[in-house]
């Protein structure tokens, strides 16, 4: 673990979440560290995704990239690289 983080909470928020929690059987803060390890999770995805995006995009744009590809891609018995 890393160091604690501090965030302060509406009243309203704080009973909303605290019953969320205790729903699924933890403490608010199980809960809170649960909640921002998934959205990590989902940003650390999103930004994996628009990097993919961005290299099909030139792929298809630059005709020695497209090159590049289609020969790294194809399957070593039917000449691709081994």
């Amino acid at each position: 673990m890393t160091d604690p983080v501090s965030v302060r909470l509406d009243d309203d928020t704080r009973r909303t979440l605290a019953t969320a929690a205790k729903s699924r059987g933890v403490g608010l803060s199980t809960y809170l560290r649960d909640l921002a390890a998934d959205e990590a999770r989902r940003l650390r995805k999103a930004r994996i995704r628009a990097r993919s995006r961005d290299i099909a995009a030139h792929i298809e744009r630059d005709p020695s990239a497209r090159a590049f590809n289609a020969d790294w891609t194809k399957p070593a018995a039917i000449g691709g690289k081994k």
